[in-house]
């Protein structure tokens, strides 16, 4: 297994001289006394020691027994798991990003999911247990009464209790208009929850005395479709009027799905059989409310894909230098020994390089999305919050979607560098290849985040929230076009971004002749959007390593392995952008015009 440290120099690269969070975190009140330096240099070491020591010895454990499902219903998580929360719930960890109302620290989104980050490399199937209660936490938060804040937020908050999200249904995944859970009223305020939930992630466990499932559910008589589903507060033990616990609630596992991957995070087949529950929000706008939940499961299914790259990246470079085998093309790098380290082939290079290069510019990514985050929470006026807002939302389906799959680029290429080594078990880089698969495909798959991003967030805001970001680019790009030393990174730059919207039009365009045209080309315009974002945060990072070096500094090798990554992503990695824009152009009719019994003469 691969010996995972936490890459604290990489974080505060990012945290401090790419996006300024000191001045971030000053600037904005709520966090300006509680979010210091010191402070936050303090959480990063304890966490990136929690992981290390705590978290990651547990990881390939968790692959190896999985969870255990019993004949009472109730679910085991593999050998010190629990032990491993009880930790983490003394260390004051669940709360961290909370606010003091309901318990919390008062820190910020964005350091929160630092910690989240180290969690997801050190061991990604432990973190789903504590993951999943940020969206629980959120949606009651936003959306739930003072009563139901008190009785749930508070203990969800500590991390005594932890949460869940009930969506999906045996015959419905990301079309949650045709569910069929019901909810009839009862005498006394509350409802009678029925139904089956497929996929539920940490849906039961031994960890926490309590599980809050946040369920979707339709009322009687309600309006067919989207428009008549409701959100439920269901817990798993009845709580007493005081918080204590009361009778276990009709809901439980009815079994454990046989997974890929992540086997040691219970994804449960859920059984709500009259189980009592509260509404949470209005009656027929569950989904609204949902979407509170789900949009923080995005941003932390984005940080999958980002936090995979770092640990097979560790885990490829180590082997790499290590591993033995052929001489250099160029001649004998280590004549002393019976072959060169591998590190020496071009081709291992350009595995290791591409992983490096998505895995830093991914975290830039998802560390200046939840940047965005900390203004839509806490800034002082409606224009600082609104603008964040309509780039946070341009940019979570490009997190979501790109980040995931290079996610699963990025660990079948650590896979690849140890050879056949690689496929065997004990390596665990085969692992991480499991375990990140299925970031592709939950909280709405890459081409479900495609149709929202080209259709929803682009094509019917007529340009405006792709413009959002596009200003952003091109503002650095002008400001930067004097700079000789970047002008290989800031042409491209330029060009993309410009044609970022002249495919949109020509997309458009297509789109009002024939709607096919969107779900044709969505995929590709999500793949060359993102890679377009990295880029322009590669050439934001390229621009800190040369001030860096102008200036004198200690750290000569660390800032000059900057800008030779940003080379490499300009040189090989951004030119993918011409494969997608082609595709993406070419039209639905090579998609559609096969009539479906042609696919097989079988």
């Amino acid at each position: 297994m691969p010996e995972y440290k936490a890459p604290l120099r990489e974080i505060k690269f990012v945290m401090d001289e790419l996006l300024d969070m000191p001045s971030h975190y000053a600037n904005i009140p709520a966090y300006a006394d509680v979010a210091t330096p010191d402070m936050v240099d303090a959480i990063l070491a304890e966490g990136a020691r929690f992981c290390e020591q705590e978290l990651a010895p547990l990881n390939r454990v968790g692959d190896i027994e999985g969870c255990q499902r019993h004949e009472d219903g109730t679910v085991t998580t593999p050998t010190g798991f629990k032990e491993a929360y009880a930790k983490f719930v003394e260390g004051g960890w669940p709360s961290l990003a909370h606010d003091e109302e309901f318990g919390g620290q008062g820190l910020p989104e964005s350091l929160g999911i630092v910690i989240s980050e180290l969690v997801g490399s050190s061991n990604w199937s432990w973190g789903m247990y504590p993951g999943l209660s940020h969206g629980a936490m959120n949606t009651i938060e936003q959306h739930g009464t003072d009563a139901q804040k008190a009785t749930y937020l508070t203990r969800l908050v500590s991390g005594e209790w932890t949460g869940t999200m009930c969506l999906t249904e045996p015959h419905c995944g990301s079309d949650l208009g045709i569910l069929k859970a019901k909810a009839e009223p009862n005498p006394d305020g509350s409802y009678a929850i029925t139904g089956t939930k497929i996929f539920i992630s940490a849906g039961d466990h031994d960890m926490a005395d309590n599980i809050i499932h946040i369920v979707l559910a339709r009322l009687p008589g309600a309006p067919a479709g989207t428009k008549g589903i409701s959100l439920f507060i269901v817990p798993k033990v009845l709580p007493n009027e005081d918080g204590t616990l009361g009778d276990k609630n009709a809901v439980e596992c009815g079994s454990l799905e046989h997974k890929m991957g992540i086997h040691g995070n219970s994804t449960c087949v859920m059984n709500f059989d009259g189980a009592q529950g509260w509404l949470i929000g209005p009656e027929n706008k569950g989904l609204n409310c949902m979407f509170t939940f789900m949009n923080t499961a995005r941003i932390g299914t984005a940080l999958q894909g980002s936090s995979a790259m770092e640990a097979s990246y560790q885990g490829a470079l180590a082997y790499a230098k290590e591993r033995l085998a052929m001489r250099s093309l160029t001649g004998a790098k280590a004549p002393e020994k019976a072959a060169d380290p591998i590190i020496v082939h071009p081709d291992v290079r350009r595995m290791l390089l591409t992983q490096k290069a998505l895995n830093e510019a991914s975290r830039a990514l998802v560390y200046f999305a939840s940047q965005q985050n900390d203004i839509v929470k806490k800034a002082e006026t409606e224009a600082e919050r609104k603008s964040a807002e309509e780039l946070l939302s341009f940019l979570t389906p490009i997190a979501k979607a790109f980040l995931t799959e290079a996610g699963c680029e990025a660990t079948n290429l650590g896979m690849q560098v140890y050879g056949g080594h690689g496929y065997i078990t004990e390596w665990g880089m085969e692992q991480l290849v499991r375990d990140t698969r299925i970031a592709t495909i939950y909280e709405g798959t890459t081409g479900i985040q495609a149709l929202d991003l080209l259709g929803r967030k682009v094509l019917m805001t007529q340009g405006a929230s792709l413009r959002t970001f596009t200003k952003i680019v091109h503002k650095f790009c002008k400001a930067e076009s004097g700079n000789k030393a970047l002008s290989k990174l800031i042409k491209p730059l330029m060009e993309v971004n410009k044609e970022w919207g002249d495919l949109t039009m020509k997309v458009g365009m297509g789109a009002m002749k024939n709607r096919d045209e969107v779900g044709a080309a969505a995929v590709d315009y999500l793949m060359y959007s993102g890679y377009i974002v990295l880029g322009y945060f590669w050439a934001r990072m390229a621009k800190v390593a040369q001030d860096k070096l102008a200036a004198g500094t200690s750290e000569e090798a660390f800032y000059k392995a900057k800008l030779t990554t940003a080379n490499f992503y300009f040189r090989r990695i951004l030119p993918r952008t011409r494969m997608h824009a082609a595709t993406m152009t070419a039209g639905a009719a090579s998609l559609m015009d096969m009539a479906e019994e042609d696919f097989s003469f079988l």
